[in-house]
C-alpha cells in the first residue's frame, strides 16, 4: 500500500549524524517549538541496485510549492498532509518540482571532499543547524512516538520521518509502497533572506513515467520506462494572466526536424485537469495553444503545466511562481 500518513515535519536543526556502510541513513536531529524532538531519516543508499541514490540539490530554490507553504503557516511539528494535487503534497512526475534528468548519482562515502552523497547532505544541514533563522521541512512517513530511547540521538520518546525520497516507480518488493502525491524531500528556508534550499532523492531502479496508482509506465514488463535523453517538444512559454477577453496561451516548441502531429497530446494543470491538443507543429517553429478554460487553467496563485504524449509519458513540464504572473499580459518565459 501507498506509504501512511504522509506528512511534513517542520523544526529546527539540532544535531546530524553521517550516514556510514553499516547504518546507510544520514540522521538528522529535528526540534520543534515546544521542544519536542524528532528523527529524519535520510536513505544515503539503495537497496536495488545500482546502489547509488540520485540526488538533486538547489540551494536558491523557487517553486510555487514555496508560495503554499508560505500561506499554510504551518505549525513546528508534524502535520499531516492529504496525499492531491495543488496542495502541500510533493510529487516528482506531477508538479514539476525540478527537472528530473539534472539529477545525479552519488556513493554514499568515497575519500575526499564535497564528492559523495555524505558530504552534500552535510554541507546543507550544517549549514541549517548553525543559522539559528532556518528552519527545516521534511516530507515523508511518520513514525512513533515509541517507547524507547531513539537509537541516534537518545531523546525520549523516538519518533521522526523516513521515505525522504521519491515513493513511486518502484520495482520489486517497493511496487506496493507506491503512490502519486506522496513523494519525500528536504526545504530549508532560511527566514531573514527569504532563502530556500532544496534536497530532493530518488533511486535509479525508479521510474520517472508513473500511472495515477504510482506505478512504471513500461514497454517491457517489469522494466521502468527510461527517461527520453531528449524530448522534442518543450514547453517554452505561458501567458498566464491575459488582458480582459483574451485567452490563455501555452507556447510550445517543436525542436526536431521533422512536424508532429500533436492528436492525442494533453496538457495537465497543476488540478491535474486534462486537455487534449490538436493541430500539426511545423519542425523548428513554435505552436501557440490558446486555452477555452472548460478544462486546464493556468492559475495566477501558481501552478504548473505538464505535455503529456499519447501513450500518458511526460514529454515537457514546467512551473511558474505567483510572483512571475504580477503582471497583467507578460508572458512566463520557462
Amino acid at each position: 500500500m501507498p506509504i501512511a500518513n504522509y506528512s511534513i515535519l517542520k523544526g529546527r536543526v539540532k544535531d546530524r549524524k553521517r550516514a556510514t556502510a553499516q547504518s546507510a541513513h544520514f540522521q538528522i536531529l529535528i526540534e520543534d517549538a515546544q521542544g519536542v524532538q524528532y528523527r529524519v531519516a535520510v536513505n544515503a543508499k539503495s537497496k536495488v541496485a545500482p546502489s547509488e541514490v540520485l540526488y538533486f540539490f538547489s540551494d536558491n530554490y523557487t517553486h510555487e510549492i514555496l508560495d503554499k507553504i508560505a500561506q499554510a503557516k504551518l505549525p513546528t511539528g508534524l502535520t499531516a498532509v492529504p496525499s492531491k494535487p495543488n496542495g502541500l503534497a510533493l510529487d516528482f512526475v506531477r508538479r514539476n518540482l525540478f527537472d528530473t534528468a539534472q539529477m545525479q548519482p552519488l556513493p554514499l562515502e568515497v575519500p575526499g571532499e564535497d564528492n559523495d552523497l555524505n558530504d552534500k547532505l552535510d554541507l546543507y544541514i550544517q549549514r541549517a543547524m548553525n543559522n539559528p533563522d532556518a528552519e527545516l521541512y521534511a516530507f515523508g512517513e511518520p513514525w512513533g512516538p515509541e517507547t524507547k530511547l531513539d537509537q541516534y540521538f537518545a531523546f525520549l520518546p523516538g519518533r521522526g520521518i523516513h521515505d525522504i525520497h521519491m515513493n513511486q516507480g518502484n520495482v520489486g518488493q517497493f511496487v506496493a509502497q507506491d503512490g502519486i502525491w506522496q513523494d519525500g524531500g528536504i526545504l530549508i528556508h532560511f527566514t531573514s533572506t527569504n532563502r530556500w534550499v532544496a534536497l530532493f532523492l530518488a533511486f535509479q531502479s525508479q521510474s520517472f513515467h508513473t500511472d495515477e496508482n504510482g506505478h512504471a509506465i513500461t514497454k517491457v514488463p517489469g522494466g521502468p520506462q527510461p527517461v527520453p535523453e531528449m524530448a522534442d517538444l518543450h514547453l517554452i512559454a505561458a501567458l498566464v494572466k491575459p488582458q480582459a477577453g483574451k485567452p490563455e496561451r501555452v507556447y510550445i516548441l517543436n525542436a526536431s526536424p521533422n512536424a508532429i502531429d500533436l492528436a492525442g497530446y494533453e496538457l495537465v494543470d497543476k488540478a491535474n485537469r486534462r486537455e487534449p491538443l490538436s493541430g500539426v507543429v511545423p519542425a523548428g517553429e513554435v505552436f501557440v495553444y490558446a486555452l477555452n478554460g472548460q478544462r486546464v487553467v493556468l492559475s495566477n496563485d501558481g501552478g504548473s503545466i505538464s505535455l503529456l504524449d499519447p501513450t500518458g509519458l511526460k514529454v515537457a513540464g514546467v512551473s511558474y511562481t505567483q510572483n512571475q504572473v504580477s503582471q497583467t499580459g507578460r508572458l512566463v518565459v520557462f
